[in-house]
């Protein structure tokens, strides 16, 4: 298995990273990655629907639509990503198969975590993680949040819907109660130590692991995809489904 440890933080880039990865090479691969503050909408979501566009907006924060479904996720420095990328697609719709390890780490650090519903990782009731996974031929790529220091307000924020209606057949994101890993933490350590410590755990518990680089050609067939596709308002905005807007603004003489 590949261990990818990348420092890229634009939502463009490492979502598009993703894709390549998963249609250009045959290992097995887990990759940490960061966002800069973003919004990142499921595969058969309505942008709109989902986000504040105000807040978006007044912010400039990027809203970028990922290859798996399910719901909106807001991403700042303080949340980690993780993605696994296997060839066994009998693992495809098997979370606890790829949260398990997470699980694991935790526990190494005096926390007690547990999978619940369909894709969710929580401490002590309150939801940490949340994942989705996306099914390429015969391979499938899980990825999931690790929130570890997010600023939960801008979270609340980004992804509070004003009172627009839309109705369509997307899925909705469910707000649930969040927190954060640091604040359950026995002794103390930054994000990057966080990083270290799963890297270290994945690479010491997986036979055949070795660390890999991004390369120059790598990163300039990703910058293409970004380009072509993440980056564009046709993948973001425009790949919406089909939906009926209700809006109603009451004026003196009655309401419209």
């Amino acid at each position: 298995m590949l261990l990818i440890y990348n420092e890229k933080t634009n939502p463009y880039f490492n979502l598009a990273m993703e894709e390549y990865l998963l249609k250009n090479f045959n290992e097995d691969m887990f990759i940490l990655w960061r966002n800069e503050t973003s919004v990142i909408v499921g595969k058969n979501q309505n942008t709109l629907s989902e986000i504040n566009l105000d807040y978006i907006k007044e912010n400039s924060i990027p809203v970028v639509r990922r290859q798996s479904g399910g719901g909106a996720v807001f991403h700042d420095l303080g949340n980690i990503n993780f993605t696994f990328i296997s060839n066994d697609n009998n693992n495809f719709n098997n979370f606890e198969s790829f949260t398990n390890p997470i699980i694991e780490i935790l526990k190494t650090l005096n926390i007690n975590a547990e999978f619940s519903g369909r894709n969710d990782l929580l401490i002590d009731g309150c939801k940490f993680s949340g994942n989705a996974q996306y099914n390429y031929k015969n391979k499938v790529m899980h990825h999931g949040t690790l929130l570890f220091s997010s600023q939960i307000s801008d979270l609340s924020n980004a992804l509070k819907v004003k009172p627009i209606k839309f109705k369509d057949k997307s899925i909705k994101s469910v707000k649930a109660r969040v927190t954060n890993i640091s604040k359950h933490l026995k002794v103390p350590m930054d994000i990057l130590e966080f990083k270290d410590v799963i890297m270290d755990y994945l690479y010491k518990t997986n036979t055949d692991t070795k660390y890999y680089t991004l390369s120059e050609l790598d990163i300039i067939n990703i910058n293409k995809l970004v380009e072509e596709k993440y980056n564009t308002w046709d993948w973001n905005f425009g790949h919406s489904p089909k939906y009926a807007l209700y809006n109603e603004l009451k004026y003196p003489g009655g309401n419209v």
